[in-house]
């Protein structure tokens, strides 16, 4: 018999805020955090906005000779998990330390630190690249590095599952927990790929949007003007327990974690089928291991990544699992106000969508002011909706086709 899963901490810094607190308000008020790109000079390149975090300090959570030699995407991993477990009130000790494990995914690891020593090469020569950029660079850092600062000797992790990543580290911690491998995971993702060559590699791909004029509406997922997916920077954090572990401490409990699918498209590179079959299927599998039918979901936090397939095609997916239902679920894409954070998403929007349970509050998809006559699904336009939600859903479809489903629920004994 597998065991409950349930979520007892968040932690999270987003282009919204430095905080899940912040990030919270932000989304609630329909607010954008997308902004022109201060990390480095833009001048040549076609796109000039992305949702940089903003006055994020991070000598609140790492000393200066710590923080020198790690990646961004690391430091993001570090605050959000000290965050997620203070949130949680939960202190890793030796009594339980091998019983918790770290799952934390990243679609590009520290690319920012790659760029920058490479450049050393050229103008310095090898022998003056950092002795520690091969730790900052590697992608399972994240993980790694809040493993050794929080003592958790469990199963530790990193999907490098593009923009599924965060999902998948979610939805891989929950399994892990259901089937006794661990009473606790320390779960999401983290990404810092604001930079040079993460821009410019998207730019020539016709991926990302070019509407630098107004940085605020460049992300409208679902609607006709969309010209492309906005790169932000950050990191969500969730606290999974076994439920009798959770009780037992008396933790608080913000939602269960009760499906989770995860499927290829085994289609293309970058591109999704017409239909999006992978991801249908995907969406099923989630609800065939939660028990529920279609018509038991609520709220779905949709990919919605404002490139003119995926809303296309995500739609006709949704409209493919849930039938009739498709037009009585709320669907709305917060990427419309965060940006997409890559391998960060999966693990910020998992976050949105436990607060959706929790709080009975349905973000909303801002910037949608002239719908797609082919996105047709009720995406919350521009407000967010007071409504009580009993089961959540999270879709996230990354590069490679890779899919992967959340479904979280309200708690209940």
């Amino acid at each position: 018999m597998k065991r409950r899963v349930v979520i007892t901490g968040l932690g999270a810094v987003t282009p919204l805020g430095n905080s899940v607190k912040e990030t919270w308000e932000g989304v609630c008020a329909g607010r954008s955090g997308i902004g022109k790109i201060t990390k480095f000079d833009t001048t040549g390149y076609k796109t000039k906005i992305a949702g940089e975090l903003k006055h994020f300090d991070p000598l609140n959570f790492v000393g200066k000779k710590e923080l020198h030699r790690l990646d961004d995407f690391i430091v993001y991993a570090l605050a959000s998990a000290q965050m997620a477990l203070d949130d949680a009130a939960l202190t890793i000790d030796n009594a339980i330390a091998e019983r918790v494990g770290v799952i934390i995914g990243s679609a590009i690891g520290g690319l920012a630190t790659l760029e920058r020593e490479k450049e050393t090469i050229i103008n310095a020569g090898p022998q003056k690249v950092f002795l520690f950029t091969i730790p900052a660079v590697l992608a399972n850092h994240g993980a790694g590095q809040v493993s050794i600062r929080f003592g958790a000797k469990g199963p530790i992790n990193c999907p490098v599952t593009a923009c599924a990543a965060g999902t998948n580290a979610v939805g891989d911690s929950f399994r892990i927990i259901s089937h006794g491998y661990a009473d606790v995971m320390i779960a999401g993702g983290a990404e810092a790929a604001v930079s040079p060559l993460c821009i410019a590699g998207f730019n020539v791909m016709k991926a990302i949007s070019v509407n630098n004029d107004y940085p605020e509406k460049a992300s409208r997922p679902f609607d006709r003007d969309r010209d492309g997916f906005v790169v932000s920077e950050g990191c969500g954090i969730l606290i999974l327990e076994e439920l009798s572990f959770a009780r037992n401490r008396g933790a608080r409990i913000y939602a269960e974690v009760v499906g989770y699918g995860s499927t290829s498209d085994a289609f293309h590179m970058v591109a999704p089928p017409p239909g999006h079959e992978g991801a249908a299927r995907c969406m099923q599998l989630a609800l065939e291991e939660a028990g529920m039918s279609p018509a038991e979901i609520d709220y779905i936090n949709a990919h919605g990544t404002s490139t003119p397939l995926n809303d296309v095609y995500e739609t006709e997916a949704i409209r493919t699992v849930f039938g009739k239902h498709s037009k009585a679920i709320a669907v709305s894409s917060t990427k419309s106000m965060t940006g997409h954070l890559l391998g960060a998403a999966g693990g910020v929007e998992a976050m949105i969508a436990v607060k959706s349970v929790y709080e009975g509050i349905i973000p909303p998809t801002i910037n949608l002011d002239h719908p797609d006559p082919a996105c047709d699904l009720d995406y919350v336009p521009h407000k967010p909706r007071k409504k009580e939600i009993n089961t959540a859903m999270s879709n996230t479809f990354g590069f490679g086709g890779v899919n992967a489903v959340l479904i979280v629920k309200k708690f209940s004994e």
